[in-house]
């Protein structure tokens, strides 16, 4: 089979509709096929429950010191946008590839496999490696099993690429973020007795005013050295969702809400949701003096480890390198790179072609000249490898 171009790559990722909600296997078919066509052998690392797969390669010689492109197959849904192009198809159009995932990530997954194919043509001396990650947009969580999986199997790189959209630009750092759905159950009595029940919805707003007060106090002090650079630069606790009770005089049976902690480099993120759950804990046992069997239930379903820029950072000073890029940057949104750096011990930065505003948008948008500037990229880390 003729080796495909990145935007033929392109085309056929984005029309898969890898939603993270959905499976990703047709995808991740598609692509070791594709891979295979090329003589590149592709391992899967399945999920607990068989719909969905995180699949790793390598090109060159087994041996240490090779570069990791990272990226994820997974993109938001288009449920209630107005999108004017099908978000399935890329369309192009004054400059721009429309499409859903051309920005966040699919673009630089194309790059990067196109790479892989050419990669396996040249005389590398180092090699190049592909990581394909399932669920990126629902938490970054289930990479750390892709992770493990390519620590244990492949020679170990001095580098990864993680390619989210960054304007080419080279970003060392990225808030963690720890996430919680909490469940409040309370018991039900009339308002005018409210001393004998247990009101859901105000034993939650303890809670949510906890969280209000810590973002006081981080608001108050001096940054540390490493989050001076993020804006804001310290950590944030949000609730963005709340519902609850029956009637405006029953005390509310139940209340469930989202808190969400992005934490700052510097400061450890489970070390704020073990904050978080004691004081869920004495909520609790101040609920429960009242009427036993109520309660605060708080379910983690996120952690993403914060990326902390790297003293003499290998990926970094490849990636400066290539892009020309010395500027400081720095983002409060997380990706896959912590998991990277902290479970996997890999040198990681950020740098991928778009722009992150373009993400999760209708008519979501790639610039052609990005794309472009993206696979110069991928001509420099290939030349890099057969140095």
């Amino acid at each position: 089979m003729t080796a495909l171009s990145p935007r033929e790559i392109l085309d056929r990722l984005v029309a898969f509709p890898s939603v993270s909600r959905d499976t990703n296997l047709p995808l991740v078919d598609w692509v070791q096929g594709y891979l295979a066509s090329q003589g590149i052998a592709s391992t899967r690392v399945p999920s607990p429950c068989g719909t969905k797969a995180h699949l790793y390669a390598q090109v060159g010689p087994a041996v240490d010191g090779g570069i990791i492109l990272s990226g994820h197959s997974d993109v938001v849904p288009v449920d209630g946008q107005a999108w004017t192009t099908d978000p399935w198809t890329v369309v192009e159009r004054d400059g721009r590839l429309y499409g859903r995932g051309c920005c966040d990530m699919k673009g630089f997954d194309a790059l990067a496999i196109a790479a892989l194919v050419e990669g396996a043509r040249r005389p590398l001396n180092r090699p190049l490696q592909l990581a394909l990650s399932y669920d990126e947009e629902v938490g970054c969580m289930a990479v750390a099993d892709l992770v493990h999986a390519m620590v244990g199997a492949l020679p170990k790189a001095a580098a990864v690429i993680v390619g989210e959209p960054s304007m080419m630009k080279v970003v060392t750092g990225h808030k963690g973020g720890v996430g919680f759905r909490v469940h409040a159950q309370g018991y039900e009595v009339h308002s005018s007795l409210l001393h004998t029940g247990v009101s859901a919805i105000m034993e939650s707003a303890r809670l949510i005013q906890w969280a209000n007060e810590r973002n006081a106090e981080n608001a108050a002090k001096a940054p540390n050295p490493l989050a001076a650079d993020f804006v804001p630069p310290f950590t944030t606790l949000h609730v963005g969702m709340i519902e609850g009770g029956t009637a405006h005089n029953i005390t509310a049976r139940d209340c469930r809400f989202v808190l969400e902690m992005r934490v700052v480099p510097g400061e450890d993120p489970e070390a704020w949701a073990a904050a978080a759950l004691a004081e869920g804990a004495r909520i609790t046992e101040g609920m429960q003096r009242i009427h036993p069997g109520t309660q605060l239930q708080m379910d983690r379903f996120f952690r993403v480890p914060p990326l902390t820029p790297e003293e003499n950072g290998a990926a970094e000073a490849l990636a400066r390198r290539l892009t020309g890029d010395n500027g400081n940057h720095v983002v409060s949104y997380g990706t896959e790179g912590g998991q990277f750096q902290v479970l996997g011990g890999y040198s990681t930065v950020i740098c991928g072609p778009g722009d992150i505003a373009q993400a999760h948008q209708p008519d979501e948008w790639l610039s052609v000249e990005q794309f472009q500037a993206g696979w110069a990229f991928m001509q420099g880390v290939l030349e890099t490898l057969e140095a």
